[in-house]
């Protein structure tokens, strides 16, 4: 009898010291989406995010900014009048205590080349084929050029970044603005984060909000809106 309770208290303590605990489970992009604010910012649906490539990485984009804290106030899928009649889509707006940085999102795989200085940049993706695609930091000067004209502020308040996906591989980027920034979407925290504890703060939080406000009523734009802007890039481009 000793000898088989000896035996089931070996295997006892066998089973209790060699089973792996459960792997725990990554979360998946539909529970990434139901914890942001994404929808209520940009009225995208979760197909309309998950399924679209370029509301995608918006989305990401989003998720890592929100991570950052309230106090910095996002919007995304801007629809800013340009006083012709027409509009300029910003992806997205990060007001801070440090300013406002303007972010064009590029959900691309490849390689990249670009110069901030060139109008268009290359992208090499498999099999060698070739693509340009406008200077998308002169793409988020333009949308900068508005903001600041609409908002009646300097220069020295806007922050240009240009997110690319984790799958890019930045092959060439010559970049000279101290103001503009180029990264894959992997870096942004630590770029963003970097960058507003080296600059003063210049914005009060009521000072935020205001702009907040003003900025949220060109969100959320309807579908005639969304079309009009669509069709004015048709003719006029980027």
């Amino acid at each position: 009898m000793e000898i088989i309770l000896i035996f089931l208290l070996v295997v006892g303590l066998y089973k209790e010291f060699s089973v792996a605990p459960p792997k725990q489970k990554k979360p998946n992009r539909y529970n990434r989406y139901q914890r942001t604010a994404y929808n209520d910012a940009s009225g995208n649906s979760v197909f309309d995010t998950l399924f679209d490539t370029g509301n995608f990485g918006e989305f990401l984009i989003y998720s890592c900014l929100e991570d950052l804290g309230e106090e910095h106030k996002l919007l995304t899928n801007v629809y800013l009048p340009k006083g012709d009649g027409t509009t300029t889509e910003i992806d997205l707006i990060m007001i801070s205590t440090t300013g406002i940085y303007v972010f064009e999102s590029k959900n691309y795989s490849g390689w990249i080349f670009g110069d901030e200085n060139s109008r268009y940049w290359k992208q090499i993706i498999r099999g060698g084929r070739h693509f340009q695609f406008y200077n998308p930091i002169w793409q988020n000067k333009k949308h900068i050029s508005f903001l600041k004209r609409h908002l009646g502020l300097g220069d020295e308040v806007f922050h240009n970044y240009i997110v690319f996906s984790e799958r890019c591989f930045l092959k060439k980027m010559l970049v000279y603005s101290p103001e503009v920034k180029v990264m894959n979407r992997d870096e942004l925290a630590c770029e963003i984060i970097e960058d507003m504890t080296q600059r003063p703060e210049i914005f009060t939080p009521l000072e935020i909000e205001q702009i907040y406000n003003e900025l949220s009523r060109y969100t959320l734009a309807d579908d005639e809106t969304k079309q009009a802007h669509v069709d004015a890039m048709k003719w006029r481009g980027p």
